[in-house]
């Protein structure tokens, strides 16, 4: 009764927007300061690689921005004035120089809304930017050397589905996906009646999604915000062109050379089980004056399929980005669900498919693949691309050469998906006219490959270049000392434009030249960064767990720190899965880009005293198909070598230790103390705790609830409540989109701790949704996750 007395108002308030009682709290000073300070710049360089964006990014999201009205339809959340959501990384300034040093330039922005969606134009010549407002999205456009950013007037955009897309007509046009000037007014709200739902049929096993259709009227409202108009917009006099009527447009792009449009469309009828992104499609080519030339697919739903299957026929569309014009899709040959292939047949489940201009007969078949297509990435040259597929029964992925003329691919690279220390890296790309990215090509006809490049004692950039013709890799470039990345030449072969990151640092571009790119030039300046942050004492530990699997967290110490002395901890995770323990040990390695600690960062915890235990290794190893059947076991065995590790160090006291994640970690950390007694307390932020909420699969799991019921129930600390004997602080956004996680699973635990008469604290954040988004939210957590542990770890001090 206590714990429904609590709740009650809670949830009349969300039903009914009484408002929340209680008042965002505050953290400690030196927290707050840094949760308000300046974002490091943003460093982008232009295609040209002559001009520099420096990007001054927004902290926080107002709460007045979060409390618009808000329409949830189809899978899509947007505010239905400016169709369009808050962005969530916005900026505040802009700045503009020459790449190699010269005068830089303030870009003024206008006050009010949110500027968002920084693009180059592909000649670096402009450049394009939102500014979302109460009232629409709207489209500046600026040049790389003026001083000023012009509205082009009496445009507003629709991203409602295509989330700002646009394709680039030349390097003084683009089409993109307009507000419809029709006039027409949003269907009216009916008065309320009865939801409905019915099925009969085959199967339908669709995992959770949050935001569905549920009446006529929502489907209404749907097609009515969702309707964009297709816009040639030319950005040297603000010209408009309507092109076609206006329709369910998902995506735009350009075909050739200003030779046509591809464009797709959502059709109804529409799913109340499934978002708009698995509605069914209707792909089009059409001329440059919008005309429909030809139907090329009608895409079914993607519902009622199977855990990796996917539609029968035609998917994946592509436009050629050179001068041949051709398009190009993938097919699937086993209909679209390899369980269902007989061993008799050949072992082949997509093929790759072409259409030449002038688009008529049938298209012809490049290639046959034996895994699915998961990507198409083209050369420059015009004449090959990249093509990606995924063996899911192994967790690998291979990449092959494809001759676009349809003779014999050839295989460059195979590799399991978290594979890190042998990953050949992925291609370097550079944009085209149209605006896609091209796999940047050598004049021998050779590209290039940037990889991480992990190592055993933290990531080493590299830039390879493959020939095609030799079949030979030869690496050209391996930072030494630290991170150093690849992102462009600015004349190949010779002057190489990289980014070098360090931890709690901003990023800085060089640039190489010279025999052997030994010779390195510092083209910006960092920017000072706070001292609190800068103190922070971090060290990497590595060890391994009883099983020899080799594990690794980042331990990082408050400033004061000093030897001898032990202070209570904080374990921060996130479980990961791996098909053998060589993938998992490669995990376990030194980050020294630790990237800027974001609002709810444990990170923070360490500067009001708290000993905290970042990123700590969680690997569950296994067959992918039963990898949970084990994952209580391996993930005990992860926390036991954590503790022990720390005992050893002799930092930590081993009776003030608590343990913590989000999302999928909070669902770890409230297993670890339902199953466990490592831990004193116990951070749980946004997570999932009843797995039968999730029937038709989680996170890595791809059996249903009724194929794996027991491990489904297992996996449940819901149901497991009765054994939490410590107390657990649950945090949650009451907005959560993400499907697995609605605030629900927080306050169902909270519950039936609190029923059991068991210590446990339930913060619902109003208007945030997985992360947080406010800045009265971010300090608020800070304060809830700090007092938390001091009231069960007991005060900060070293002892």
């Amino acid at each position: 009764m206590k714990a429904w007395a609590w709740a009650l108002p809670l949830m009349l308030g969300l039903l009914f927007g009484t408002g929340w009682a209680e008042p965002y709290r505050q953290p400690s000073p030196a927290v707050r300061a840094l949760l308000d300070a300046a974002l490091p710049p943003r460093l982008l360089a232009s295609p040209d690689g002559r001009q520099l964006a420096l990007l001054e990014p927004a902290r926080y999201l107002p709460l007045d921005v979060l409390a618009r009205p808000t329409l949830r339809l189809a899978g899509a959340r947007f505010e239905p004035a400016a169709l369009s959501a808050p962005p969530t990384l916005h900026y505040q300034g802009l700045r503009l120089r020459p790449l190699e040093g010269g005068a830089e330039r303030r870009i003024a922005l206008p006050a009010g809304g949110q500027w968002h969606s920084f693009a180059w134009s592909p000649d670096g010549q402009r450049y394009l930017l939102q500014r979302h407002t109460a009232t629409g999205t709207e489209l500046w456009v600026g040049t790389s050397r003026g001083n000023a950013l012009n509205r082009l007037e009496g445009l507003s955009l629709n991203n409602v589905l295509s989330d700002g897309e646009w394709a680039w007509w030349g390097a003084d046009a683009v089409v993109l996906l307009a507000r419809p000037q029709d006039g027409r007014a949003a269907p009216r709200a009916p008065l309320p009646g009865p939801a409905l739902q019915e099925h009969q049929g085959r199967a339908a096993p669709e995992p959770p999604r949050a935001d569905l259709l549920r009446s006529s009227h929502d489907e209404a409202l749907f097609e009515h915000h969702a309707r964009s108009q297709l816009l040639r917009v030319n950005l040297l006099n603000g010209g408009t062109q309507r092109l076609g009527e206006p329709g369910l447009f998902s995506s735009v792009s350009m075909v050739g050379e200003r030779q046509g449009l591809l464009t797709e469309r959502v059709l109804r009828p529409f799913s109340r089980q499934a978002g708009w992104d698995e509605f069914p499609l209707q792909v089009e080519l059409r001329d440059a004056q919008g005309r429909v030339l030809r139907e090329l697919a009608r895409i079914p739903a993607w519902t009622g399929l199977a855990p990796g299957a996917v539609v029968n026929g035609p998917r994946l569309f592509y436009a050629g980005p050179t001068r041949d014009a051709a398009i190009y899709w993938v097919e699937a040959l086993d209909g679209g669900n390899a369980a269902n292939r007989a061993a008799s047949r050949p072992p082949y489940l997509d093929r790759l498919m072409r259409l030449d201009p002038p688009y008529r007969g049938e298209a012809r078949e490049l290639q046959r693949l034996p895994h699915r297509v998961q990507r198409l990435r083209f050369l420059d040259d015009g004449a090959h691309a990249l093509v990606t597929e995924l063996d899911r029964a192994k967790s690998n992925t291979r990449t092959y050469l494809q001759p676009l003329d349809g003779s014999q691919s050839r295989l460059l690279f195979e590799h399991a998906q978290r594979e890190r220390f042998r990953h050949p890296g992925s291609p370097l790309m550079r944009l085209a006219p149209s605006g896609q990215r091209l796999v940047q090509r050598n004049p021998d006809g050779s590209f290039w490959f940037v990889g991480q490049g992990a190592t055993p004692k933290g990531e080493r950039p590299f830039l390879d270049r493959y020939s095609v013709h030799e079949q030979t890799v030869q690496r050209v470039f391996q930072a030494e000392g630290g991170f150093e990345l690849p992102l462009q030449w600015l004349e190949p072969g010779r002057r190489l434009l990289t980014q070098r990151e360090q931890a709690f640092e901003a990023r800085q571009l060089l640039l190489r030249q010279g025999a052997g790119l030994s010779n390195a030039q510092a083209l910006t300046a960092l920017p000072e960064i706070p001292a609190a942050l800068r103190s922070l004492r971090r060290e990497f530990v590595s060890f391994k767990r009883d099983d020899g699997v080799d594990m690794g967290f980042t331990l990082v110490l408050p400033p004061e720190h000093q030897p001898g002395q032990r202070r209570p901890a904080l374990v921060w995770a996130y479980p990961l899965e791996f098909g053998d323990a060589a993938l998992a040990s490669q995990q376990a390695v030194l980050n020294e880009r630790t990237p800027w600690p974001v609002p709810g960062s444990p990170l923070w915890l360490a500067l009001d005293g708290f000993a905290i235990a970042y990123d700590a290794s969680m690997p569950i190893v296994g067959d992918p198909r039963t990898v949970n059947d084990n994952f209580l076991e391996q993930i005990q065995k992860n926390a036991q070598a954590i503790v022990e590790k720390l005992d050893e160090l002799e930092i930590v006291e081993q009776r003030r230790i608590a343990i913590g994640g989000q999302s999928y970690g909070a669902f770890m950390a409230v297993n670890l103390l339902a199953h466990t007694n490592l831990f004193k307390a116990g951070i749980a932020r946004s997570g999932a705790y009843n797995r039968t909420l999730t029937p038709f699969g989680f996170q890595s799991e791809r059996r249903n609830l009724w194929e794996a019921r027991e491990a489904y129930l297992r996996l449940s600390p819901l149901l497991f409540a009765q054994q939490i004997q410590e107390p657990l602080l649950l945090l949650h956004g009451a907005q959560d989109g993400s499907a697995g996680t609605p605030a629900l699973q927080s306050e169902r635990l909270y519950q039936a701790l609190a029923g059991l008469g068991k210590p446990v604290r339930l913060a619902l954040l109003p208007l945030e949704g997985h992360q947080l988004a406010s800045r009265e939210a971010a300090g608020h957590v800070q304060w809830e996750m700090s007092s938390w542990l001091r009231r069960h770890l007991g005060e900060p001090k070293g002892r």
